[in-house]
């Protein structure tokens, strides 16, 4: 219940912001056009740019990252195992998830820009006499200082809807209860993955204790204690973008599972079965999403790409341990039971061969030759 308290509280002023430009007519088309990437002339400031290809690039780097907090609406699957009829709540829960998410990532940032504008040169960067810069170009709208650092971002919100700056401090409440529900959301949704995977067999067991209410609790001091060490040692713009490699990987392969396990498993009920269009539609989007990856994750610091494969890597050794050495190459019985496997995780006809490493095979290729188109820009 204080989940769903800090989620109204944090999401009806988004939802405000982004219905009340709409209804009053306050978005002129002059602070949204022209639409063309962000770009630098000779002398460093900001101009129009063009869609080439650094243009594209750019365009790539924002939708990469854009995608751990869309994509992200999808954590209310893990809650699965604690809804009342999960046959029936479950498509639900990602259904009304997935409509919330395009509306509010689709109206706030149409209002936010609406409001703003652009933005435009106010005062040129300061140079001493040895010509290094003492003090950055000013600029006013989407490119304001306040913006970008996100300090002004409630006062923003509050003049979108006519307010003062009580209103503002009201605004800046409402939003560290969205941050709070963001880190609680993500560190429920991840620590029950965990213990998912240890209950499966493919992460240690010790992640698979709970307390007395049926709370991960293993699982969420590991992942508490993993994620102080990572912000200790590195920027958390490149560290979040590092980490969405891995998520867009993982995304990827779930995309992909969708269709290989219709083939492996053509009989089986389903509470929900999806359309074959929709199958479809997921599979593409799963490449594009490794273009997007290949092309854009280098955006926000140089090597983030490779460190986020290298970073992802790091279960197949987790994998190898638990499975081989620890389970001799048995999968636990409740994850037999859930797949229909033999104790040596056959008695299923894989109708799909060789599809599967094909599919993993030609991921590997657009994210290598995505990234290497884009390499010397």
């Amino acid at each position: 219940r204080a989940t769903m308290i800090f989620g109204l509280t944090g999401l009806l002023p988004l939802i405000l912001v982004g219905l009340v430009p709409l209804i009053t007519g306050d978005l002129p088309l002059s602070n949204i056009t022209p639409l063309t990437p962000l770009a630098y002339d000779s002398i460093g400031q900001v101009i129009d740019g063009e869609w080439n290809l650094e243009g594209w690039k750019l365009m790539a780097g924002g939708l990469f990252i854009a995608a751990w907090s869309t994509y992200g609406f999808e954590t209310a699957v893990c809650y699965t195992r604690e809804f009342k009829n999960p046959k029936s709540d479950t498509f639900k829960a990602i259904f009304f998830s997935g409509l919330l998410c395009i509306a509010v990532f689709s109206l706030v940032p149409l209002a936010f820009q609406g409001h703003l504008g652009l933005g435009q040169l106010v005062e040129r960067e300061t140079l001493n006499s040895a010509g290094q810069v003492v003090a950055p170009a000013v600029y006013d709208g989407m490119l304001s200082a306040e913006i970008y650092s996100g300090m002004g971002v409630a006062n923003v919100l509050a003049g979108i809807l006519g307010g003062d700056s009580m209103f503002a401090n009201v605004f800046v409440v409402m939003l560290v209860l969205a941050l709070l529900l963001s880190v609680m959301t993500t560190m429920a949704g991840s620590s029950r993955t965990l213990y998912q995977g240890s209950i499966d067999g493919m992460l240690p067991g010790y992640l698979s204790k709970v307390n007395e209410q049926g709370a991960p609790t293993a699982a969420m001091w590991t992942n508490l204690i993993v994620n102080l060490v990572l912000l200790s040692m590195s920027d958390y713009v490149f560290l979040l973008a590092a980490s969405n490699v891995g998520y867009i990987i993982f995304n990827f392969l779930n995309l992909n599972a969708g269709w290989i396990h219709r083939l492996d498993r053509p009989n089986w009920e389903r509470p929900y079965r999806a359309p074959t269009v929709l199958i479809a539609i997921g599979t593409l989007l799963s490449y594009l999403n490794m273009v997007l990856m290949g092309m854009g994750a280098n955006v926000w610091g140089k090597g983030t790409l490779m460190s986020g494969i290298l970073l992802a890597l790091l279960v197949i050794p987790i994998f190898i341990w638990r499975h081989y050495l620890v389970d001799k190459g048995v999968f636990p019985k409740a994850m037999r039971e859930d797949m229909s496997l033999d104790e040596n995780g056959g008695d299923i006809i894989c109708r799909a061969g060789i599809l599967p490493y094909l599919v993993v095979l030609t991921g590997i290729l657009i994210v290598f030759y995505s990234s290497l188109l884009v390499a010397d820009l």
